[in-house]
């Protein structure tokens, strides 16, 4: 039998659940159970999240009062008057974009139609319920663990992803019998997409901010994975060796030994300068092979220096 695994967010349910009721119950309301129901709905993953949430399940709560209002005092309590509210109440939630409030607000029109009377006090009862409930969802979604122990470790696996990968790069230009699986690009690309999510999530979690360096780093990385996925098939073109090729291999290996913080893009660059001072300075191609082979060469190291200028555009100093 597999483990079973309780998470935070499972424990601040619970917790909220039960101080919600317990509260409800303690002012002896009406339908008190339905306090907890709205603390369950309204604990999101992110704070940002349960604000939204809890905002569409309160407007769509006092929306759905004023309908049973009318209805009830028009039509009385009957299925049909149920059925002809619902028929027209729902539509009005999504055109205000309230969806998420439909089911909350049906329970209360539902707790109006038990009673069978509209009252200043059945009305005070409900909105209650939902301020306990929703009030009760917000105290708890206050905490939020940090996650940036887990982002540092996606950010150090991913710069470990590149380092092999041009490794890699080295090992074939160096030897153009070397396989390889590209196994790495696709950890790469997963590590980035975990990276982002959990970034994006701090960010929801701090109302106050609309961006996080995490995030616009593993953005960064996105960038530079798509031009690494462009060099793959340039690289795999290469199938003679010449000197310019294991110089470039030598700078794919001086590459891969800075990919950590604490490097700048911009030494690297001045690098890619001096080595096509080098290349130029280098006896003409004897053969169209040989001209063809280091046009690729060439090729292949202006997409570095486009992967090193998105690094150094990135506010942060690290490779």
């Amino acid at each position: 039998m597999p483990a079973i695994k309780i998470g935070y967010r499972t424990v601040k349910t619970a917790i909220g659940t039960a101080l919600a009721i317990g509260i409800a119950q303690w002012l002896g309301l009406e339908f008190y159970s339905s306090a907890g129901i709205l603390t369950i709905l309204c604990v999101k993953v992110t704070q940002k999240r349960s604000l939204i949430s809890s905002w569409e399940r309160f407007a769509a709560c006092i929306i759905g009062i004023l309908f049973a209002a009318v209805f009830f005092n028009v039509l009385g309590y009957h299925p049909w008057s149920i059925g002809l509210l619902i028929l027209l109440f729902i539509p009005v939630l999504v055109a205000l974009n309230l969806k998420e409030g439909i089911i909350t607000s049906s329970v209360i029109i539902l707790h109006l139609y038990t009673l069978e009377y509209l009252s200043w006090k059945a009305v005070g009862n409900e909105v209650a319920l939902i301020c306990i409930g929703i009030g009760m969802a917000l105290i708890v979604n206050l905490y939020m663990p940090s996650m940036e122990h887990t982002v540092k470790k996606i950010q150090s696996d991913l710069e470990e992803q590149f380092k092999s990968i041009f490794l890699e790069f080295r090992d074939y230009l160096y030897d153009h019998n070397h396989l390889w699986d590209g196994h790495e690009i696709t950890k790469a690309a997963q590590l980035i997409d975990e990276g982002k999510d959990l970034a994006f999530r701090d960010v929801e979690n701090h109302t106050v901010r609309y961006e996080n360096e995490y995030y616009l780093y593993f953005r960064m990385r996105e960038k530079q994975l798509e031009l690494i996925e462009r060099m793959m098939p340039i690289l795999s073109s290469i199938d003679q060796r010449y000197m310019q090729g294991y110089i470039l291999g030598n700078f794919f290996n001086e590459l891969s030994e800075a990919v950590h913080p604490g490097n700048t893009a911009v030494i690297y660059l001045d690098s890619i300068e001096k080595l096509r001072g080098k290349f130029r300075e280098m006896d003409l191609p004897k053969d169209r092979e040989e001209f063809e082979t280091r046009s690729k060469l060439l090729h292949l190291l202006n997409e570095i220096e486009r992967y090193l200028q998105i690094k150094k555009s990135f506010k942060k100093s690290d490779i």
